[in-house]
Protein backbone atom coordinates (compact mmCIF):
# COMPACT_ATOMS: atom_id res chain seq x y z
CA UNK A 1 0.00 0.00 0.00
CA UNK A 2 0.94 3.82 -0.59
CA UNK A 3 1.75 6.26 1.75
CA UNK A 4 -0.59 8.88 0.55
CA UNK A 5 -3.15 9.79 2.56
CA UNK A 6 -6.95 8.44 2.22
CA UNK A 7 -9.76 10.85 1.97
CA UNK A 8 -13.74 9.59 2.31
CA UNK A 9 -15.14 13.15 0.63
CA UNK A 10 -15.94 12.43 -3.28
CA UNK A 11 -14.11 15.84 -5.76
CA UNK A 12 -16.67 17.98 -6.64
CA UNK A 13 -17.05 17.89 -10.69
CA UNK A 14 -18.52 20.70 -12.50
CA UNK A 15 -18.80 21.34 -17.11
CA UNK A 16 -17.49 24.46 -17.58
CA UNK A 17 -16.95 26.28 -21.17
CA UNK A 18 -16.32 22.41 -22.91
CA UNK A 19 -14.30 21.56 -20.14
CA UNK A 20 -14.81 19.18 -17.03
CA UNK A 21 -13.28 20.72 -13.79
CA UNK A 22 -12.72 18.74 -11.10
CA UNK A 23 -11.31 20.24 -7.59
CA UNK A 24 -10.56 17.68 -4.85
CA UNK A 25 -8.87 17.98 -1.96
CA UNK A 26 -5.71 19.11 -0.52
CA UNK A 27 -6.44 21.91 -3.00
CA UNK A 28 -6.25 19.42 -6.20
CA UNK A 29 -7.69 21.28 -9.40
CA UNK A 30 -7.81 19.38 -12.69
CA UNK A 31 -9.54 20.19 -15.94
CA UNK A 32 -9.79 17.90 -18.28
CA UNK A 33 -11.17 17.59 -22.04
CA UNK A 34 -14.47 15.95 -22.03
CA UNK A 35 -12.11 12.81 -24.07
CA UNK A 36 -9.73 12.70 -20.68
CA UNK A 37 -12.77 12.99 -18.15
CA UNK A 38 -14.85 10.28 -19.76
CA UNK A 39 -11.67 8.03 -19.57
CA UNK A 40 -10.63 9.03 -16.39
CA UNK A 41 -13.99 7.88 -14.90
CA UNK A 42 -13.41 4.44 -16.72
CA UNK A 43 -10.51 3.82 -14.87
CA UNK A 44 -11.79 5.22 -12.18
CA UNK A 45 -14.96 3.09 -11.63
CA UNK A 46 -13.11 0.29 -12.98
CA UNK A 47 -10.68 0.55 -10.23
CA UNK A 48 -12.96 1.81 -7.46
CA UNK A 49 -14.44 -1.97 -8.21
CA UNK A 50 -11.70 -3.64 -7.75
CA UNK A 51 -10.74 -2.02 -4.82
CA UNK A 52 -14.19 -2.57 -3.44
CA UNK A 53 -13.66 -6.17 -3.89
CA UNK A 54 -9.61 -6.38 -2.16
CA UNK A 55 -11.73 -4.26 0.99
CA UNK A 56 -14.89 -7.31 0.97
CA UNK A 57 -12.33 -9.78 1.09
CA UNK A 58 -10.15 -8.49 3.82
CA UNK A 59 -13.10 -7.75 5.24
CA UNK A 60 -14.11 -11.25 5.20
CA UNK A 61 -11.30 -13.63 5.24
CA UNK A 62 -11.67 -14.50 8.97
CA UNK A 63 -14.96 -15.02 8.81
CA UNK A 64 -14.44 -17.08 5.42
CA UNK A 65 -12.52 -19.51 7.33
CA UNK A 66 -14.82 -19.99 9.88
CA UNK A 67 -17.63 -21.20 7.93
CA UNK A 68 -15.55 -23.66 6.05
CA UNK A 69 -14.47 -25.58 9.29
CA UNK A 70 -17.63 -24.79 10.78
CA UNK A 71 -19.10 -26.74 7.56
CA UNK A 72 -16.47 -30.01 8.17
CA UNK A 73 -17.83 -30.14 11.36
CA UNK A 74 -19.73 -33.72 11.87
Amino acid sequence: MTDKKLYDQASHVAAEEGQVLVDGPDGVAVALTPDAALETAERLTAQAAQAAGQRHFEENKGKQAERYSDSKKP
